[in-house]
């Protein structure tokens, strides 16, 4: 698995046809509020030319890309944290993703409804108070429990409700918990109860087909660019229409409608892109006859523990890894080839793992 990204807005800000594109999952999309009641859940593979150009190379029988799950959450409402349409509920199955995509709408269209004028900013408000009372309710509930340990002497409990209390602070004032000035340890204390707002945060922006190539004229766009800086988060433009006019196509037609449209890559790669260097992440490939395969790992991941991510027993009888640069081995074709010319390096436990690198790992049982 690559990593996991929950979709939440509004109702009919074309979040579901987004997901639709991405996935290819032929959930409904509506033109009703609330069409999406249950989460829906898509594995997409990570599209990655280096993974091809290996698995020809090395004339693999099978290939195996990561993947993004995506979850599709119902549509919000202000007051969903009182009960207002669907509730907030529902907001529980994103605790597990790795981060929040938050679709607001930009485009105009009087046949399919919202709540009121385009006004992006107003509805990404709306989701992040939702989220925001989300936490606080979490918030609450801990410190209903942890308070009664700390007035008994807990040393930690104590910790604990110092530290929630302080982000508690923070929110109340509409600060996303992720944008809190915290320690390295105080983030650790708090992943543990996976709190909305503390997930990293990409705003997806659904223009209108019309605009493209032009969307950085929108008024409405430059307005949430400047809230998305504020909110430390970034804002990727698409329009969930062409993405699913893309969705239907093979991919030689799909390749040339892009063309024609003067994109470089669809809306999907371009969110995967965005979603990697949000989690930071990067990588790495495993080539044979047998099976490529591609793997995703944390910038930063040393080699035992890349090995892990393959199979846990390779992590604990880790041995060395041998590696090659991607590029390397595009250039000589070949195992054999880079062996000869003495290109295969020898790594240890301490060896950091590069985007691009091909590992075969050694291990013990």
């Amino acid at each position: 698995m690559g990593f996991s990204c929950g979709i939440v807005g509004l109702p009919n800000v074309g979040k579901s046809t987004l997901f639709n594109a991405l996935t290819r999952a032929g959930v409904p999309s509506s033109n009703y509020p609330f069409c999406t009641i249950d989460p829906n859940v898509g594995i997409v593979p990570v599209p990655d030319e280096r993974l091809d150009v290996l698995a020809k190379l090395v004339d693999a029988k099978k290939v195996t890309p990561t993947t993004v799950r995506f979850v599709d959450i119902a549509g919000l409402v202000k007051g969903a944290s009182q009960g207002e349409g669907l509730g907030n509920q529902f907001l529980s199955h994103i605790r597990e993703v790795d981060a929040i995509v938050q679709v607001v709408r930009l485009f105009e269209d009087k046949d399919v409804v919202h709540i009121g004028e385009v006004d992006p900013l107003r509805d990404l408000e709306i989701i992040n108070m939702e989220l925001i009372f989300k936490d606080l309710e979490t918030i609450e509930n801990i410190l209903a429990k942890r308070t009664k340990m700390a007035k008994a002497g807990n040393k930690e409990a104590q910790e604990e409700v110092a530290l929630l209390e302080k982000v508690k602070s923070h929110i109340e004032r509409g600060e996303l918990i992720k944008n809190i000035s915290l320690e390295a340890d105080e983030k650790k204390m708090l992943d543990v109860y996976q709190f909305l707002t503390a997930k990293p945060l990409l705003i997806v922006a659904n223009i209108s087909e019309k605009e493209i190539t032009t969307y950085e004229h929108n008024p409405l766009y430059k307005k949430l660019k400047e809230k998305a800086d504020a909110l430390q988060a970034d804002v990727l433009a698409l329009s969930a229409k062409i993405e699913q006019e893309l969705s239907e196509l093979e991919p030689a037609e799909a390749k040339e409608y892009l063309k024609e449209l003067g994109l470089e890559r669809s809306g999907l790669e371009r969110l995967i892109v965005e979603g990697y260097k949000l989690l930071g992440l990067i990588t790495f490939f495993t080539a044979g006859e047998k099976e490529t395969r591609a793997w995703t790992i944390t910038r930063g991941t040393k080699a035992p523990q890349a090995a892990g991510v393959i199979h846990s027993d390779m992590e604990k009888g880790f041995i060395r890894a041998e590696v090659v640069s991607y590029e390397d081995f595009v250039k000589h074709g070949s195992w054999a080839a880079l062996r000869d010319k003495g290109l295969i390096r020898l790594e240890g436990k301490d060896y950091v793992v590069q985007d691009g690198d091909v590992l075969i790992v050694r291990f013990s049982v």
